[in-house]
């Protein structure tokens, strides 16, 4: 299985998804990978926030994008904590507003007679 790693600039910032984290994986190892490339403004590993368990993707911020590049070109198919990162270049986050795709009709149980 691959990870995948998407990126977007964020101001004057590189922003990088890094995707198919293992669960085991933390903002430090992140913190190591990618801080061997250079600055690093932040660096998140999103969790449940139920069960607080890894959700296998986080964030990382570099600062300066000829660094974020060279992190990205360097880590492209290497593992982390066992799993293999992908690379590659993606759009921001799209508005999830909509509700294309998901069923609206509110009464879907009101004419149940149980």
């Amino acid at each position: 299985m691959m990870a995948l790693v998407i990126i977007y600039r964020v101001g004057g910032n590189m922003n990088i998804f890094v995707g198919n984290l293992s669960f085991e994986t933390t903002d430090e190892d992140l913190r190591t990978a990618f801080g061997a490339f250079g600055e690093i403004n932040s660096v998140t590993v999103l969790k449940d926030k139920y069960t607080n368990q890894s959700r296998g993707f986080g964030f990382v911020e570099m600062p300066n994008n000829e660094e974020a590049k060279k992190a990205i070109e360097s880590l492209n198919g290497k593992p982390i904590n066992g799993r293999i990162i992908n690379v590659g270049e993606a759009r921001p986050r799209e508005d999830r507003s909509s509700t294309t795709g998901q069923k609206t009709n509110n009464n879907y149980n009101r004419n149940r007679s149980w």
